[in-house]
């Protein structure tokens, strides 16, 4: 295994019964990087994560992560990864601190009331951090499981959207977070999402689509697979036009007009991330 890369994933398959969850997965995540997992719901974006942290053994295939098999070296992985499940996991008539404290108990962390301390201050859970956890709102809940994720410091973090159904400032703050993490601490950051703002905000995305990766690269590059439309504004009318996605294509329909006087306004509308991603999955289904 190259020793740059956190997570590496060969033909992975997962089959249940006939029905086959994913159908040979190949990927390579870079350590200390933001790596986002989009795809359509029952793509199979918390099943891979599931192989990913030993809580289902493939059918086939080769999965290592932070370089350790997570079905055989199970309990040693676990020592290094954090998972935040999609459905928070938490004990609802404990505190706050208390389900950290929990977790942090369970990993054994060192001087553990100093970092459950820290932790909560670092996700903003001071203040409620003695308020049992029914009286919490979804996003709240969302804020102390990932809490409970960190406690023990992991080289590697698992989020199954993290963000879903929480409110945009709250989702700001936890990409903050996220990018914190990343850059002070050289965590790596595994992120399935189905919101392709955040997509935007990965260093690498890969798109799922039933049980298979049909793209794998930076968010810029996904993009240029994508479109822009250009309209020109010239003698009081408009021209409009199709253009690709590269820089270069912008430049060589910009010389056909030279930028005369007349040319009074351009405009350039590209295709969001959503289009392209959507875009590539139909291509893919037309197959």
């Amino acid at each position: 295994m190259d020793v740059m890369d956190a997570i590496k994933v060969e033909g992975l398959v997962k089959r249940y019964g006939k029905f086959e969850a994913l159908g040979g997965v190949n990927l390579d995540v870079p350590e200390g990087s933001v790596f986002g997992l989009v795809g359509p719901n029952g793509a199979g974006k918390t099943t891979l994560i599931k192989a990913l942290v030993g809580s289902l053994r493939p059918t086939a295939g080769s999965v290592r992560v932070l370089g350790l098999d997570p079905v055989k070296n199970r309990a040693e992985l676990r020592r290094s990864i954090g998972y935040m499940p999609q459905s928070p996991a938490l004990y609802d008539d404990l505190s706050a601190r208390d389900n950290v404290r929990f977790f942090g108990a369970a990993h054994r962390v060192g001087e553990l009331s100093k970092k459950v301390a820290e932790i909560l201050e670092f996700t903003e859970l001071s203040d409620r951090a003695k308020d049992p956890i029914h009286t919490f709102s979804g996003g709240m809940k969302r804020r102390v499981s990932l809490a409970c994720a960190l406690v023990h410091e992991p080289r590697m973090l698992f989020l199954d959207e993290p963000t879903a159904a929480v409110d945009p400032q709250l989702r700001n703050r936890f990409w903050r977070q996220f990018r914190e993490l990343a850059r002070n601490s050289g965590s790596t950051l595994f992120i399935s999402t189905h919101l392709m703002d955040e997509a935007m905000l990965c260093d690498r995305i890969a798109i799922l689509r039933r049980g298979k990766i049909i793209a794998s690269e930076t968010p810029r590059r996904i993009l240029e697979n994508g479109g822009v439309r250009l309209t020109v504004e010239k003698n009081g009318g408009n021209v409009e036009r199709r253009i690709g996605g590269h820089p270069e294509d912008l430049a060589h329909a910009l010389r056909s007009y030279g930028l005369a006087d007349d040319v009074e306004a351009i405009s350039v509308e590209a295709d969001s991330l959503e289009d392209v991603v959507l875009a590539i999955i139909g291509e893919e289904e037309r197959r």
